[in-house]
């Protein structure tokens, strides 16, 4: 029995010495910058940035894999952060979600009722969903269930985005089926709420509160920020002013009005 615990301890220390060289050997030098990164990230491990949690992408910048900006759960804080540490300027706009479409369980009709799993993807699999509109919001809440930060609520069958709380992550515009809900810049004001490309006539049977295509916020908009494409009115961020003309002009009342109490429209570039 004692030689055994002396031949195990002296293997043990054989083993040990062994490791302690090696980890000496090998040892790999952390730049003192990988660890403010990481102290500096919110810590939310969503991996939107496209890497395997903060640490991740923390090492991914300090390599010039990533950009400064690419915490969309930090924001404009962190990526400023990220840039003083790198030495690099951090240009980066607050996005947020947008819901692309009105037609809730009063709006909408439904072809059967869907009795199956509480899942959004799940549920477009039997005929494209329950809904009569096939581009419409599905209503199960999967977005607000992969929220990681509880941005989203349900309301009527439809997301409620708390811009307050929206890191702009994306999660998200990636769970959703259909494509309802989409990461765009936080001071774009007025979105289209629908994806619907049928022709008035059958949107109106569909939904009520549905893009009919009828063109008068095309003719309404002084700056050609609004197009026409597949019977479906189009908002160009990039020419909107927020100006608001073509919201009271919607017969069907689809245009979202983001505008909030004291907030100046956009100024046209000279």
């Amino acid at each position: 029995m004692l030689i055994a615990i002396i031949s195990l301890g002296g293997l043990g220390f054989v083993l040990g010495s062994g490791l302690s060289i090696a980890s000496r050997k090998f040892h790999v030098e952390l730049d003192p910058r990988e660890e403010a990164v990481l102290k500096a990230l919110p810590g939310a491990n969503c991996g939107a940035c496209g890497f395997p949690g903060c640490g991740g992408f923390a090492a991914a910048v300090v390599r010039g894999d990533a950009p400064v900006v690419g915490c969309t759960a930090g924001g404009v804080s962190v990526a400023k952060a990220l840039g003083a540490i790198m030495g690099v300027e951090a240009d980066v706009v607050k996005k947020v979600a947008r819901v692309y479409c009105k037609g809730g369980n009063k709006e909408t009709t439904k072809k059967f009722i869907y009795e199956g799993i509480p899942n959004c993807r799940a549920a477009t699999l039997i005929a494209g969903g329950d809904k009569t509109c096939q581009y419409g919001c599905v209503g199960l809440g999967t977005c607000a269930v992969v929220c990681p930060f509880d941005a989203i609520r349900m309301e009527n069958g439809l997301p409620v985005v708390d811009e307050e709380k929206c890191t702009g992550c994306g999660k998200c515009e990636m769970a959703c089926p259909k494509y309802t809900i989409r990461v765009v810049p936080a001071d774009t004001k007025f979105v289209v709420s629908c994806m619907s490309v049928d022709r008035g006539a059958v949107v109106k049977k569909y939904c009520s509160a549905g893009c009919i295509g009828c063109g008068l916020c095309v003719k309404t908009c002084p700056y050609g920020a609004i197009t026409m494409e597949n019977n479906l009115a189009f908002i160009n961020f990039e020419k909107c002013t927020n100006c608001g003309l073509c919201v009271p002009k919607c017969p069907t009342k689809n245009i979202e009005d983001y505008l909030i109490k004291g907030h100046e429209p956009r100024q046209e570039s000279a």
